[in-house]
């Protein structure tokens, strides 16, 4: 291999461990912005209203949509093997397990990350931190703290509803059109379904997702550059860095919490 490679990749990975750094410190404002007053507890609000509730029906939709395609796939798999009756266990693990709170979290990024990043990224081009800072007003604490602390919250209740919304789907599909009786499948899905578990588990993987995305996308846009390309490189960032995240963090809680 020669020098210039070396350097080149050396290069890489100084930068990677840069970007790491600045991320983990401006984790580390957030967090002390979280602990200190005021709470902004009307921000926070507004925030739980804005990535929250107007991402009600994109998630709600997509999760029946996700519960009737995935109904349908797994009945014909079962269908093979004669165990169509399992059907409620393979459809509440698969979402509960993993479906639920990744696809969840991919939804929030793409509709809720990116608007953060892009709102906070405008501020910054139109210097209305710069306006903060003169007026002695912390922008982390009063604009970045409460949207991520909204994203964290938000993500398990989410997660919650877009899981109930697939498995009604998958009842649809499986019980309504192809004859799978809904008895058997209830019974199953509440046989399966572990509490301690699996929803515990679920739970606290959209909760890590949350707060992942919270931080990446309210970083990318506080660290944007101050003209329209720097917002828009910045939103994009926010989307492809937080569902990357996502995924890479999936793989791990999985493995760490056994399940």
């Amino acid at each position: 291999m020669s020098s210039a490679a070396l350097r080149a990749i050396g290069a890489g990975g100084s930068g990677a461990l840069a970007e790491f750094g600045r991320v983990a410190t401006f984790g580390a404002r957030l967090l002390l912005a979280a602990l200190s007053p005021p709470l902004r507890l009307r921000r926070l609000v507004d925030e739980i209203y804005s990535t929250g509730v107007l991402s009600l029906a994109i998630v709600c939709s997509s999760g029946a949509a996700v519960g009737l395609v995935l109904g349908l796939q797994l009945f014909w798999v079962l269908n093979r093997f004669g165990a169509e009756e399992a059907l409620g266990t393979a459809v509440g693990l698969s979402l509960v397990r993993e479906l639920g709170p990744v696809l969840t979290a991919l939804l929030v990024t793409g509709r809720a990350g990116s608007a953060v990043a892009a709102e906070i990224g405008a501020m910054v081009a139109t210097q209305q931190l710069d306006g903060l800072r003169m007026m002695s007003v912390d922008p982390v604490h009063f604009v970045a703290m409460p949207k991520a602390v909204a994203l964290t919250l938000v993500m398990p209740l989410l997660t919650t509803l877009f899981v109930l919304c697939s498995l009604g789907g998958a009842y649809l599909v499986g019980v309504g059109q192809l004859g799978v009786d809904g008895g058997a499948y209830l019974t199953r899905l509440e046989q399966a379904i572990s509490f301690d578990v699996d929803v515990v588990g679920m739970l606290l993987k959209a909760f890590i997702f949350g707060l992942t995305v919270g931080l990446i996308s309210t970083f990318r846009g506080y660290t944007a550059e101050p003209n329209s390309a720097g917002v828009s490189r910045a939103t994009t960032s926010a989307v492809v860095q937080a569902s990357v995240a996502t995924i890479i963090f999936d793989f791990f809680i999985t493995a760490l919490w056994g399940f």
